[in-house]
């Protein structure tokens, strides 16, 4: 069951001519504004403009820009106040529950958004899925997502950036997931990371170590990576369930891992393993966790070890968390809902909920500060270090729900 309105995927990449002369861009959102089309390259976008007599709906708002970085700083406040969530492109986290209860108040807030298309260079492209062609993330716009109680903005400010990024590589538990109620932790890290950082999340759901390759999606972080960026790589869900000849935790497995190794450092790259975070499989004393990713793990950091590798222990991590939650309240940090809330009943142990994804990319950030990665100095003044032996209440947690919905399980598991 689908309820979005879906975008659709422009498999060229055209830009009107005073687009691209431009360095910079700024929006009065006090000031009427057009419904973007391809012509004049911006305006809301995906939703219907925001209405100023009833300012409680959430918009969006997309510009036409090139692939790259771009610095953005937006001022937040509204004439009836307001209580504002800011995602960009793929429901990626950048500011939350952000209050300016008067109608003088504001708040600015300034991130950094990686915006990319399939486009690498000439005829070759990612080899997208056809249910990514309808993602916010594989287009040639730059979507912000404007959400919360009541989304107030005065102004949007957009200009290109240079600033080292980071990479991610993975699958499901990884992707920027463009529909309610799944998400992952590549699409929640960047609400810890200030102006000074990118973060560019090409995985997809589904994929292994192998695919990700074949698919195109290194080639495309290869043109453009450089020394100072960021290469993280989170597989082995799907990997395990691969059965071709050489297939498996010790041959194939490890020759992926390394040649993502060799190629990020070929560019003078910092690589980064993240263990597969673990599903909710509870033994029979529904007090502790099941291994089901077999030797993929300890497969990881073999290579690790051999070619020095940073790790973050996700498996370790995550199973942690869910063991600290307990047998039940596990459930609230993944896909589990009655079938009155998403047309029908949601029961998964792989994949993430806000809540879940929010709690996990702590844990990813807690692995960087723990392996002293210089990127952490970038970390914005509200972070607060984490333990997953002691998460966040779930029943604090505040999410402002996007339009777009989905009931289909994500691929893989």
């Amino acid at each position: 069951m689908r309820t979005m309105i879906r975008q659709t995927f422009l498999s060229t990449f055209a830009l009107a001519p005073l687009m691209l002369m431009a360095q910079s861009f700024d929006f009065d959102l006090s000031k009427p504004q057009p419904t973007y089309n391809a012509e004049t390259g911006y305006g809301y976008d995906v939703l219907p403009a925001p209405n100023k007599k009833a300012p409680t709906e959430p918009f969006y708002f997309s510009v036409k820009v090139p692939d790259g970085n771009y610095r953005i700083k937006v001022v937040l406040g509204g004439k009836k106040g307001g209580n504002t969530t800011v995602r960009a492109e793929g429901r990626r986290l950048l500011m939350d529950n952000i209050l300016t209860p008067k109608a003088k108040d504001t708040q600015t807030f300034e991130f950094t958004v990686n915006k990319r298309s399939p486009l690498i260079e000439g005829d070759k492209r990612v080899k997208i899925k056809d249910r990514e062609k309808g993602y916010l993330a594989w287009d040639d716009k730059l979507t912000l997502e404007f959400n919360g109680p009541m989304p107030a903005v005065k102004s949007i400010h957009i200009e290109p950036a240079d600033v080292p990024t980071i990479y991610l590589c993975g699958n499901s538990t990884v992707v920027d997931q463009n529909f309610e109620p799944w998400a992952s932790w590549g699409q929640m890290i960047t609400r810890w990371f200030g102006p000074e950082v990118a973060i560019s999340n090409h995985a997809e759901s589904g994929l292994t170590a192998r695919t990700f390759i074949g698919s195109f999606r290194l080639d495309k972080i290869l043109s453009t990576l450089k020394k100072g960026d960021y290469v993280f790589v989170e597989f082995g869900h799907n990997d395990e369930k691969e059965k071709r000849p050489g297939d498996g935790a010790w041959y194939h497995y490890v020759y992926n891992l390394k040649i993502f190794v060799d190629q990020a450092r070929a560019k003078g790259a910092d690589i980064v393993f993240c263990t597969p975070t673990q599903r909710r499989a509870f033994n029979d004393d529904k007090k502790t966790l099941k291994n089901t990713h077999g030797d993929f793990p300890a497969a990881m950091k073999m290579v690790a070890e051999r070619e020095r590798v940073p790790v973050i222990d996700l498996n370790q991590t995550t199973k942690t968390f869910f063991e600290t939650l307990g047998f039940e309240d596990s459930k609230r940090a993944l896909v589990h809902y009655p079938a009155e809330a998403y047309g029908k009943k949601l029961e998964d142990n792989t994949h993430f909920n806000p809540y879940g994804a929010y709690e996990v990319a702590k844990c990813v950030v807690m692995g960087m500060k723990q392996l002293g990665l210089p990127i952490v100095k970038y970390l914005r003044p509200d972070w607060k270090d984490f333990n997953p032996a002691q998460p966040d209440d779930w029943k604090a947690f505040k999410w402002a729900e996007s339009r777009m919905t989905e009931a289909t399980k994500p691929d893989g598991n």
